[in-house]
């Protein structure tokens, strides 16, 4: 539970710096490369795709077989047979 806590006030608290950046930029004239840096790399985080975890932890059988079986479908047997579509 304390871990939770402390995630979620570490999340917050840098939000918060965020929208502070944020602000300062649009709102305030003498704003520096402080908050654009700051801004800049709230900006880039959104960008990563923190729901993807490793294929060992993929929730399902292998998530990676999936693929392999989707791919098969698609491109026949191996006897050179015709794939769907």
């Amino acid at each position: 539970m304390a871990a939770r806590t402390a995630r979620w006030g570490a999340a917050a608290s840098l939000g918060l710096l965020w929208w502070w950046a944020l602000a300062r930029l649009v709102l305030a004239p003498g704003a520096g490369v402080l908050e654009a840096a700051v801004a800049a790399g709230g900006w880039g985080l959104s960008l990563l795709p923190v729901h993807c975890v490793p294929k060992r932890q993929a929730e399902g059988a292998l998530a990676a077989g999936r693929w392999r079986r989707a791919w098969r479908v698609l491109t026949g047997p191996r006897g050179g047979g015709q794939g769907v579509g």
